[in-house]
């Protein structure tokens, strides 16, 4: 299971990168670039093992991703449109269901 969970939380931190480079790219968002590239770094903190204890490691990666649920619906809500939020809102609750849930 710990395998399966952070390879999750790898391809979860890719996405979230490519994201924040495209809307940079498309709308000149560097709030998307730099709050992609914050969230990402500490993400990749958790991820990579031997830095934090593990148990501590996997409760501040669920915390960031439920502020990364609050951001993306915060920003649903205000755009109404389902691209880039809409997306990465649902990814985010996957992701989040996937580490957590125990197989």
């Amino acid at each position: 299971m710990h395998k399966f969970a952070n390879t999750v939380l790898w391809v979860y931190i890719v996405l979230l990168l490519a994201g924040g480079l495209i809307g940079f790219l498309k709308a000149k968002s560097k709030v998307s670039l730099i709050l992609s590239s914050v969230f990402a770094a500490l993400l990749i903190l958790t991820a990579v093992k031997g830095i934090l204890d593990e148990q501590f490691a996997r409760t501040l990666a669920n915390i960031l991703m439920a502020l990364l649920l609050v951001v993306f619906s915060i920003r649903l809500t205000k755009t109404k449109k389902f691209m880039p939020s809409g997306l990465l809102l649902f990814l985010t609750i996957a992701v989040l269901a996937l580490r957590n849930i125990q197989f």
